[in-house]
């Protein structure tokens, strides 16, 4: 998996983004275990307490759960899972609408061409696809 920040917002902000994109396409399915902190540092090329802190705060959004025995690893509670889903879904959706709207698109044109994109991408998403590279 390849790592890319930006810079200009901190790292542990970038990590959580990426880290819930890859839990809400399946990338990390429920119940399965996150990297160690160590590990995904190493990965990312961040120091730890940087994935720490990425780690803690998505541990208080309810997506991570510690087992003393068993590491970090992704929340079960599908209500939590459908809820990140919809929450991102939104947010690229209000993203998207306001970069069209500067663009002097009518909210009709641009649901329509967001239909039109939808039915063209009738391939499944394969989350081994996924990168989490930002644009």
């Amino acid at each position: 998996m390849r790592w890319v920040f930006e810079n200009g917002l901190p790292i542990y902000l970038q990590m959580i983004t990426s880290l819930k994109e890859m839990i809400a396409n399946g990338t990390y399915p429920p119940g399965s275990r996150m990297p160690s902190v160590r590990e995904l540092a190493m990965e990312a090329g961040v120091n730890p307490n940087t994935v720490q802190r990425a780690f803690a705060e998505l541990e208080r959004d309810g997506l991570l759960h510690t087992e003393r025995t068993n590491g970090r690893n992704v929340s079960e509670d599908q209500k939590v899972l459908d809820h990140l889903k919809a929450s991102l879904a939104e947010e690229a959706v209000d993203a998207m609408v306001r970069r069209l709207k500067k663009l002097g698109m009518s909210g009709r044109e641009i649901a329509d061409l967001a239909a039109e994109r939808a039915e063209q991408e009738e391939a499944p998403f394969d989350p081994e696809d996924a990168d989490t590279e930002r644009e």
